[in-house]
């Protein structure tokens, strides 16, 4: 019984990702974003500042975008947010005509990469810089 019981406790204190958070120089352009090209519902968030956005992006996890950083940064693409989407090739029509640029995982413009197990990828910078993947995983 005594290991019944450490195995429940093991289990309901492992952690889980309740946000993520990005730093952003221009909040109504990285919200206008987030909304609109990637199609992110926002939630309330608490501080009513004006300096903050909380989307959510999964049950009981959000992405918290905050207004605050003084300069553009580079990012590296393997340090990415990935969103599936039901409609893949609707995501990437509004994109192209949008002039969106999207890259494949190698950085060719406007091409999608197949993954070995059939999903489909795109990678697209939001207004800062930070990549972004987009696919068709159906999990």
């Amino acid at each position: 019984m005594m290991v019944k019981d450490s195995q429940a406790q093991i289990s309901k204190d492992k952690a889980r990702i309740n946000h993520t958070a990005i730093y952003v120089m221009d909040i109504a352009k990285s919200g206008n974003f987030y909304s609109k090209r990637i199609g992110l519902d926002t939630v309330a968030e608490p501080f009513h500042d004006g300096k903050h956005i909380w989307y959510k992006t999964a049950e009981h996890t959000m992405l918290h975008v905050i207004e605050g950083a003084l300069a553009k940064r580079e990012y590296y693409k393997n340090q990415h947010t990935c969103f599936t989407v039901s409609h893949f090739e609707q995501f990437v029509q509004n994109l192209l005509k949008d002039q969106w640029p999207f890259e494949d995982v190698v950085g060719n413009k406007n091409k999608i990469t197949t993954r070995v197990d059939g999903v489909h990828q795109i990678w697209l910078q939001d207004p800062d810089g930070y990549w972004i993947e987009i696919n068709d995983d159906p999990f």
